[in-house]
This record gives structure tokens, sequence and C-alpha cells, in this order.
């Protein structure tokens, strides 16, 4: 970036992309501010790990109605793909020391509109983050790099001519090393498997991603509240604990997706919200868009993936949506029969079905799943010792890969509360939380209240 050039960060998930970025921002020490686009449900990801990594640097969201760029010191902006295509003219309008594109697939195609409106974005440094540099064929690694480096491969016409017919029909050897010498100093790129890297892994490690409620969600959330508080407050006794479960129960669900709070059928949606979001289930909820940025790396690294949710209505929502994206993928619950359980085991540890979608309670104990090097928890057990059982059905004896948790946990939301709660106070949570969701049932109106009070990002 020191000469005027650009390059793309291929390292496999959980490598460190995000904190090599932070910390070239910090070296190169310019006082225009760095743009980074990435998909919306990442924003809260690299908020939270700026603030971690480099505190103390000005952090803004350039998103939704109330965005701005007035006023801007340096630090970071976050943006999205949605908005740069409807904003880039203000963002092109603004000095830029260095713009990253996160999920850089995202702009493999270079006649989009997206990657058409990145394009127009001045900017003396350009870095692409993806794991998946290369997902179908050669020219969208020339996406990539013309982005970041334009002309180091030249024309598309050009460079399909020249490299990417002879390498991909894999016939000429010579033209495969001319191309990876070329292109070596702009990619950089580790993978789990290397020689070397695996020993420096941690065995386990898990990230917290926080995730954006969609206006629907907000809009549910906080009608929930009102009318659950006011009838709490009427209430007393056993009937008072009934209603603070309910609320609690209404708001997990909301939490992770309204369909599974309004009960209805995955395969079936009403009318409005199909011509709402194209009949799109992703598009209502934050977790489950997340969830198919996390599977789509997971997959494009031929990697497997545990997603484990305490909903059993979640669990089908999951594998209905990702049957819809043709992603494979196995459900297993309490009611799945003894032998089908092991065909679904069986077909996961074999590689055949890379995904398997698992109620909580159900995965409990007794199951072998060493295949997988990601698990992700859809909701969070607030029993810690629950949480783990379940994550230690992919990390034990017999597990040789690092494994990747990923806890998904809604921004200003319930959720987001007593995950601090756990994190801060693990040995207090412990004793507390030990029987779950029964001790909030004693907080007083004024301490539940302030639990569940919708809390919107500044």
């Amino acid at each position: 970036t020191s000469l005027g050039l650009g390059g793309c960060l291929a390292d496999d998930m959980g490598l460190g992309k995000t904190v090599t970025v932070i910390a070239l921002h910090l070296k190169r020490a310019r006082p225009e501010p760095t743009l980074v686009v990435c998909p919306a449900s990442l924003l809260g990801n690299w908020q939270r790990e700026i603030h971690r990594f480099a505190p103390g640097v000005p952090v803004r969201r350039f998103h939704g109605p109330a965005r701005t760029l007035d006023g801007l010191d340096g630090g970071f902006v976050l943006t999205t793909y949605g908005t740069l295509r409807s904003a880039a003219g203000d963002l092109a309008a603004q000095p830029w020391g260095m713009v990253v594109a996160d999920e850089a697939q995202h702009v493999k195609n270079p006649a989009s509109a997206t990657a058409k409106a990145l394009r127009t974005i001045p900017t003396p440094a350009r870095v692409a983050l993806t794991g998946t540099p290369v997902e179908n064929n050669l020219s969208e690694l020339w996406a990539l790099l013309d982005w970041t480096t334009p002309g180091l491969l030249g024309p598309l016409k050009s460079f399909r001519a020249r490299h990417a017919r002879a390498v991909e029909q894999g016939e000429d050897q010579e033209a495969t090393e001319r191309l990876a010498r070329l292109v070596r100093p702009f990619l950089l790129r580790r993978r789990k498997s290397d020689p070397g890297i695996a020993p420096e892994l941690p065995p386990k490690t898990v990230t917290d991603h926080p995730v954006p409620l969609t206006r629907e969600q907000a809009a549910l959330y906080e009608a929930v509240v009102r009318e659950s508080m006011r009838a709490i407050a009427a209430a007393g006794g056993m009937a008072r604990r009934g209603l603070v479960l309910k609320l609690l129960t209404s708001l997990k669900q909301i939490c992770d997706h309204p369909a599974l709070y309004l009960k209805e059928d995955p395969q079936n949606p009403p009318a409005g919200h199909a011509a709402r979001t194209g009949g799109r289930l992703a598009a209502r909820s934050g977790k489950l868009a997340l969830l198919d940025e996390l599977l789509d790396t997971v997959l494009a690294e031929e990697n497997s993936a545990l997603v484990f949710t305490q909903y059993v209505g979640m669990a089908r929502l999951i594998t209905a949506h990702l049957a819809a994206r043709a992603v494979p993928a196995g459900l297993l619950h309490g009611g799945t029969p003894v032998p089908e359980r092991e065909r679904l085991v069986d077909r996961f540890q074999s590689g055949a079905t890379p995904v398997l979608v698992l109620s909580l309670k159900a995965a409990g104990t007794g199951l072998n799943l060493t295949r997988a090097g990601h698990v992700v928890h859809i909701d969070r057990w607030w029993n810690p010792a629950v949480e783990e059982q379940a994550t230690d059905r992919a990390y034990r004896i017999g597990q040789t890969q690092p494994v990747q948790v990923h806890r998904l946990i809604t921004e200003g939301t319930v959720e987001d509360r007593i995950a601090e709660m756990l994190d801060a106070k693990r040995a207090l949570a412990d004793a507390i939380l030990g029987t779950g969701e029964s001790a909030l049932t004693e907080l007083t109106d004024r301490e539940l209240a302030d639990l569940v009070a919708l809390r919107r990002e500044a």
C-alpha cells in the first residue's frame, strides 16, 4: 500500500483477516478515515473488533436512514454493499486513506452494480478480504485484483486468452506457474491445512458475532416488550413468573427469526412476506443472513459445520432455508428415530452432508461429530454448561483440527445483556443461571424492563 498498490488478503476463516486490516490502518497512520464495505450482518463484528484491538480509534456506521459523513475525524467508517450502491456519490466525494472490501466475493462480477459502485470511490490503497478468492473461475480473481491493483492482469479479454483458459483446462503447467508468480505479491493466502499453521492455532476458538435486528424484528421486539411489561406489572406470584418466562421465550424467538415467533410454516410463508422479501427467509433475520455468510465460507473451504439451536422450529426453518439454497444439510432433533440419527451422523462424518442442524437438547450427549471444524450457536443457552456440552460434540477426543465456535448475539437486545453478564461474572452467572431462565423471574419490574428494553446503536 505504501507504493500505491493494493492487494487481496485471502486467509482461511479464523486466521485473522480483520485484525490484520486494523493493524494496517494503524501502521499507515493516515489522517483520512478507512472505509470498510461489508455485508450488513458483519457491521457489528467490525465495530467490536476495532474497539477491542484499536481502542480509542473512532468508528462510525454509515448505514440506515440517519447516516452521515459529516465531521469525520480519521478512524473507520463501516458501510454495507447495499448502502454503497445507493450512496456511491456521497462516498466518492469523501477523501479516504484506504478502502477495504470484506467478503469481497460479493463483487466478483465486475459488471454488477455493486462492483461498479466500488470502482467509483477514489483512494490511494485498496484491500480485498475473502477466504474464497476463486470460487468458480479465474475471472473472479481478475475482478478482485483489477479493483485492488488496476492494470496488473490487463484487460479481462486478454487475461482470459493468455492465462485463464490454459490454467483452467489444466493442460499448461507453465501458464499456471506464470500466473502464480504474477499474483503472488498481491494475494496473501494462508490455509489452515498449510504446514506450520495448525500448531499455531488454539484447539478451540470462541467468537461472539454481534448481529443487527432487521426492521421487522425490531418492531416485533418492541411491541412484545410493551404489551408484556404492562401485563407483568398487573400480575403477581406464579402468574407473574409465567408471564416473565413467556416474555423471555418470545424475545429469544424474535431474535432468531420472526417466522419462528409468528409460528409460520417456512415452506409456505404468508403472501405479504413472500412478496416483500422475494420469499427469502434471510432478509427477515440478521442471524440467518450471517449464517449464510459463515456457511458460504465454510463450504468453500471444504469444511463442515454443526448448527445448534434450542428451538426445533428454528432448526426446521434453517433446514428449509438451506434446502432452498441447495446447501446439503441434515436435521437432528429429539424426535429423530435412532436408526435415522445414526444415518445422519454417518453421512456427516463421511462428508456427504457438510452441514448438520441440531436442536440443542437432542444433541447434548452421545454424539461424536469430529468432522466439524465449525460449531454455530444460533441462540445462546443461558446455562453455559449446556452450551459447552453441545460444542463438545465436535471438540472432543479424535478431533484433529482446530474447532471454531461462532455464537450469534443480536445487538441491543436481552441476548446482548445476558451475554455481557455471562462474560463479566462467569462464576456468578453459573450460580444464578444454573437453573436457566427461572432465576430471571425474580427480577423486579424495573430490573426486568432494563434487561429486555431494546437499545439502539448510537
